[in-house]
């Protein structure tokens, strides 16, 4: 089984806050990094953030460092992506993905 399923977004004011989930098998969690994605409309999708298999580091792109937390709960095999100070370029459909494997997304739109 090789689901992964987004969940969490929605309309936020700037400066808001909001924390995406991603459920995917539990295998996955043991053997490989997962990463956050997003894209814009017009746009090509972008990295967001890692969270790595075994060790649990994790990495982001230069414009989520300081804002965007990626962490994981294993008995829930979930991955998270906390987003606080959201700003109006932040809005996207947001993927997690695996290997090959990416969700339907969930849509995040920052707007007043």
């Amino acid at each position: 089984q090789v689901q992964v399923v987004e969940s969490g977004g929605g309309l936020v004011q700037p400066g808001g806050s909001l924390k995406l989930s991603c459920l995917v098998p539990k295998f996955a969690l043991d053997a490989y990094d997962i990463r956050w994605h997003r894209q814009a409309p017009g746009k090509e999708r972008e990295w967001v953030a890692t969270i790595r298999r075994q060790s649990e580091n994790t990495f982001y792109a230069d414009f989520a460092q300081g804002r965007f937390i990626i962490s994981r709960d294993i008995a829930k095999n979930t991955v998270y992506l906390q987003m606080n100070n959201l700003k109006p370029e932040d809005t996207a459909r947001y993927y997690c993905n695996y290997y090959q494997y990416y969700g339907q997304g969930t849509q995040v739109t920052v707007s007043s």
